[in-house]
């Protein structure tokens, strides 16, 4: 057996230290099938303003189930209201329409028909979302629980749902917004062309007129709140928002990842802070993954000049925001090879001897919580505190390239509040149409 060298054996030496006092510090948590239990494990957290709950990779069954059953302690006995997700804002306005009792578009559309599908149409949203309906029902319209997208990648449906609200309440000013917004028709179902288009000088930018129509609609703020009394207004300046930075996020995206990655996460923070703007005393639970709620300057990606939702949540907030990250050692997840390729179940192969997923896979301790967040965990802290490799997997997963592709070095004691450790994890299930039977015609997804 070859002998470890120096740098090797204090690496070695650092982790076991890490792992034992980890253990004696891990509070175990009770098992999801009683989510009641679960989440009030997570009660020390109700003082905060926004609570940003993590996931390790896009697919795996455990994440959402506990994301679910912490949200629904969260907004049962505390007083949260809102539940903002890395997803875009008009699938979810029709979830948030079904939820909240509210009308829905008229359209075709169902939600979360575009890829990554699975990602947001599977049994744990499903069952989620039909627990936030109920909890809806017998409440006030302006007590309801909201269910939102923060994300910037739907020009096309955002650009319709504009022009959709203009045909109702001004035609003169939806004549105007078409002809804009028609700077944009010939990219509309595939704008990474369009980014290419002005990078290569064949197209001039349409950032003017897009900034031009969103604030048109703010200037006449007043005459359309008349109109429609607040909420159809507010989903239209959004999807205007979304229009006006999803064009600059495909006009820079080849220009290096870094700036459009910024525009993105900034436009997610944005989005929550309109939505806690809009109701006194609101508190959010945002589902994002790891990559956006933990706080990037304490990883390789802020390291090189990301931010992220996380980081600005840190902020802006203070105290007031809490960054809990989720993780795992293997199992399975629902991932594909590469983007707009098929979903497969995938096997997750066991962390790194190198990265924190081993620390808590070490010790022993299957399902766990991990908080230092509180004063007096010096020593937690301390072990945390070495860069270590952490994981991440998306909605694209290849395992024979895994160091290169997944993982990334980050300081986790930094980068997270508190840590939620499933030793063995496994796929979440996709939606499908026999889940429908029964179910109302509204029903957002659309079975």
């Amino acid at each position: 057996m070859a002998r470890l060298s120096f740098r090797e054996a204090e690496a070695e030496r650092s982790i076991h230290e890490a792992v034992a006092v980890v253990k004696g510090r891990g509070e175990v948590l009770p098992a999801l099938d009683d989510g009641e239990a679960f989440g009030a494990m997570f009660d020390r957290f109700s003082d905060a303003k926004v609570v940003l709950l993590g996931e390790a990779t896009h697919g795996t069954s455990e994440f959402y189930r506990a994301r679910a059953a912490i949200t629904k302690r969260l907004i049962e006995q505390h007083g949260f209201s809102i539940v903002a997700v890395e997803a875009d804002w008009p699938d979810a306005a029709r979830i948030d329409a079904y939820v909240r009792h509210r009308q829905a578009a008229d359209e075709d559309d169902s939600a979360f028909q575009r890829f990554p599908t699975w990602m947001w149409r599977n049994e744990e949203v499903y069952d989620f979302v039909n627990w936030l309906r109920d909890f809806n029902k017998e409440r006030a319209e302006d007590e309801r629980a909201e269910f939102r997208g923060l994300d910037v990648y739907s020009l096309n449906s955002s650009i319709r749902s504009v022009l959709d609200y203009l045909d109702k309440v001004d035609p003169e000013e939806a004549r105007e917004a078409r002809g804009r917004y028609g700077c944009l028709s010939p990219w509309q179902s595939d704008p990474a062309r369009y980014g290419r288009a002005v990078l290569t000088g064949q197209k001039k930018p349409c950032d003017e007129a897009l900034l031009r129509q969103l604030q048109d609609l703010l200037d006449k703020r007043m005459d359309y709140l008349q109109a429609d009394g607040g909420e159809e207004f507010f989903d239209a300046v959004q999807n205007a928002k979304i229009v006006h930075a999803a064009e600059h996020y495909y006009r820079i995206m080849y220009e290096g990842a870094t700036e459009s990655w910024n525009l993105r996460d900034r436009h997610m923070f944005e989005t929550l802070q309109s939505l806690l703007a809009r109701r006194d005393n609101a508190k959010a639970v945002v589902w994002a993954h790891n990559s956006h709620i933990g706080n990037a300057a304490a990883t390789a990606m802020g390291w090189q000049g990301e931010f992220n939702i996380g980081e600005l949540c840190r902020k802006a907030y203070r105290n007031e925001a809490v960054l809990v990250g989720f993780g795992t050692d293997r199992g399975t997840v629902a991932a594909a090879d590469d983007w707009d390729e098929p979903m497969q179940v995938k096997t997750v192969r066991p962390a790194r001897p190198d990265s924190h997923e081993r620390v808590f896979r070490d010790t022993g301790l299957g399902r766990f919580l991990t908080d230092w967040r509180e004063n007096g965990q010096a020593e937690l802290t301390a072990v945390l505190s070495r860069p270590r490799l952490e994981r991440a997997i998306g909605v694209v997963y290849r395992p024979e390239t895994e160091l290169y592709s997944h993982y990334f070095e980050a300081v986790l004691a930094e980068q997270f509040d508190a840590f939620v450790w499933f030793e063995e994890t496994r796929a979440v299930r996709p939606l499908t149409h026999a889940h429908g039977h029964g179910m109302p015609e509204t029903y957002p997804f659309g079975l």
